[in-house]
């Protein structure tokens, strides 16, 4: 995998969407790699890390568009081969698991991985086995870039939508409005430590995390930690979100 990263000035390039420091909890190395998700895992958070200085420098972003750097961290996350792209997708969906239990969520939405973001798949078959409601993203058929969210089950309908990323097929006994959630897990191109997130530049999130109120439902980035840049530009639409999780660390801007 090729790495191009630098290391960043102290603060010098801080988003001014906040002044307050994140919080980030590095996770234990100590999780086998192996081990899936469990329905019946304890709580793993917050554990210590090795050492926060272990961590890869961030790759600087500080004179590169929004454009450039989608294309940059989409090569990256891309260039991993399969083998680790599932090994960080098992490491990380213990901690987004742990996540969960911990605000004792019943409903939660989630993606399924597309375009090497980190693989969903087993996280979701634990929380059928913790009988936590599972729905999933499709596209509105009458409101133009907005989400719909509907129930997925091991057997529901799945189509393919324009993008030709599965979604389910529509069903409106199926839906749920984004108030009745208890967490939404957000896919995301590239983050930074303020909570800011880059998207495919479609909006869709965006006008999505618009209807959250006082954090419910809870959102929650969930990314590889090659996708956390050093600054990104924002616009005014743009909503910074509370939790991102990395196979590594938590970072929080609460």
């Amino acid at each position: 995998m090729s790495m191009t990263r630098f290391m960043t000035g102290s603060n010098q390039y801080q988003s001014a969407t906040t002044a307050k420091q994140p919080s980030i909890t590095y996770f234990s190395s100590a999780s086998p790699a192996s081990a899936e998700p469990s329905a019946s895992a304890e709580v793993i958070y917050p554990h210590s890390f090795n050492s926060p200085r272990d961590a890869e420098p961030l790759f600087d972003s500080r004179n590169m568009s929004r454009d450039s750097i989608r294309r940059h961290i989409r090569q990256e996350r891309n260039s991993m081969d399969q083998a680790e792209q599932n090994q960080l997708a098992l490491i990380a969906s213990r901690h987004l698991l742990s996540e969960i239990q911990q605000i004792s969520a019943k409903r939660v939405a989630i993606y399924l991985g597309f375009d090497g973001e980190l693989a969903t798949n087993k996280l979701i078959e634990a929380l059928w086995k913790l009988d936590v409601e599972v729905y999933l993203p499709r596209i509105h058929p009458f409101a133009k870039g907005h989400l719909l969210f509907v129930r997925y089950n091991p057997d529901t309908v799945m189509v393919n939508n324009r993008f030709d990323i599965a979604e389910p097929k529509l069903d409106i006994r199926h839906i749920i409005t984004v108030d009745k959630l208890d967490m939404i897990v957000t896919p995301l191109v590239a983050f930074d430590d303020n909570g800011n997130r880059m998207g495919m530049g479609g909006g869709f999130y965006d006008r999505t995390l618009a209807q959250v109120k006082d954090n419910k439902p809870l959102a929650v980035g969930y990314a590889h930690d090659c996708q956390q840049v050093s600054y990104l530009p924002v616009e005014y639409w743009d909503i910074p979100l509370p939790i991102i999780i990395t196979p590594t660390k938590r970072i929080a801007n609460d």
